[in-house]
């Protein structure tokens, strides 16, 4: 009791401060304390307090730096004290005096109606003021809510609360008796968070990476992907490399390699773009994955030819210039691999993601760097054999 009236002081004064202030007063609870407390702010003040954690938190304080992290598995993890929990036979007026009387009343949001210490029901403040004094609980209740289990993980839990629009959410154990809550905006918050991390992600920067992280940090954070990126760098010169007879024969075709890679490189990119977004949002539960192939596919071969016209114009007009054997054949190959190209590049910009997420890793780490290279082997490997069999 002693320290549950210390931290809703510490509320209160936490309250009436400025956020770098309060994050300074923050920063050297323990991690749980720093949930709680910011659990029972405003949503805005909360976030922009949390904002200013990393500043003021020295660069060994354990506990905020994993309040910063965003890196909780379970619910179970997220979740902080519940507010405000009473029996289906309390009546209203008896629930109004619970409220008077509770500390936390300006954060009740909902109060958890339960049978046998189990929960059976949800009362929004509206009905309760609505309702007659003499009313039983269980009378204005929303039966059987919507609650998360302990051991729920936050990413399914993300995909949850799309669909389900609550300020907050009650969280129960196996026997269903309330162990705590979790607010909406916590949820959302991890949503944003994990969107903002993927731009960063699809080329080797890790989550926990932040403006503020040191330089040798950062570099052993980042490197290692750069060493990646060099040896699948590699396989795309290789398959160049199997067509240096052709390119020394056609050398418009070398100007062609860029602007072929670069076309379907975006292509995969917006793919993966979509495929990842489905994935942190949850949709790509409900959506088959050949439904999703065949949209890209269809979409790769419409832009490919889209941008494929173009292109083969641009090869015939550079052949003519250049006085090259064959320009038509040459425009025509350009069109032919663009297409190609485009179709290959959206099918590994779904299949990367989904296949890093069947083996265990995050979708996001990395992706852009399997992707364009890739891209890259289909793409010029396909032109140049094209080259290679249709005009030499």
């Amino acid at each position: 009791m002693t320290q549950s009236m210390e931290l809703t002081e510490q509320i209160e004064h936490i309250r009436e401060l400025t956020p770098l202030d309060a994050a300074e007063a923050l920063v050297g609870l323990p991690a749980d304390d720093i949930q709680f407390i910011l659990s029972r702010l405003p949503a805005e003040q909360a976030l922009t307090i949390a904002s200013h954690l990393g500043e003021a938190a020295a660069p060994n304080n354990a506990a905020t730096r994993a309040v910063l992290s965003g890196m909780e598995e379970t619910i179970g993890e997220l979740m902080t004290p519940v507010t405000a929990t009473l029996p289906e036979s309390y009546t209203v007026a008896e629930a109004l005096t619970f409220m008077v009387k509770s500390a936390d009343v300006s954060e009740i949001s909902y109060i958890f109606v339960t049978e046998n210490d189990r929960l059976v029901g949800v009362v929004g403040m509206r009905d309760l003021i609505l309702a007659k004094p003499s009313e039983a609980l269980s009378s204005i209740m929303v039966r059987e809510p919507f609650a998360f289990l302990q051991k729920t993980q936050v990413e399914d839990a993300v995909s949850e609360v799309l669909y389900r629009h609550y300020r907050m959410y009650p969280v129960v154990d196996e026997q269903q008796h309330v162990v705590g809550e979790v607010r909406g905006w916590k949820l959302y918050e991890r949503i944003a968070s994990e969107l903002s991390a993927q731009a960063g992600s699809q080329y080797g920067v890790a989550k926990e990476e932040q403006i503020n992280t040191p330089v040798l940090a950062a570099f052993r954070m980042r490197h290692p992907w750069l060493q990646v990126n060099l040896i699948t760098a590699f396989a795309a010169a290789f398959v160049v490399g199997m067509f240096e007879s052709t390119i020394t024969q056609i050398v418009a075709l070398a100007a062609f390699l860029p602007v072929l890679a670069g076309q379907s490189g975006n292509t995969g990119c917006q793919a993966l773009a979509i495929t990842l977004r489905g994935i942190t949002l949850g949709q790509i539960n409900d959506y088959p994955i050949r439904r999703l192939l065949r949209k890209e596919v269809l979409l790769g071969a419409l832009n490919g030819a889209a941008v494929g016209v173009i292109a083969g114009i641009a090869m015939f007009a550079y052949a003519m210039a250049t006085d090259s054997a064959n320009p038509a054949m040459l425009g025509l190959v350009i069109f032919i691999a663009m297409i190609g190209a485009c179709i290959g590049s959206g099918i590994f910009g779904v299949a990367v993601p989904l296949v890093l997420k069947r083996f265990g890793a995050d979708p996001a780490t990395a992706s852009s760097i399997f992707l364009t290279t890739f891209t890259d082997i289909i793409g010029m490997g396909l032109m140049l054999f094209l080259a290679t069999s249709l005009v030499l």
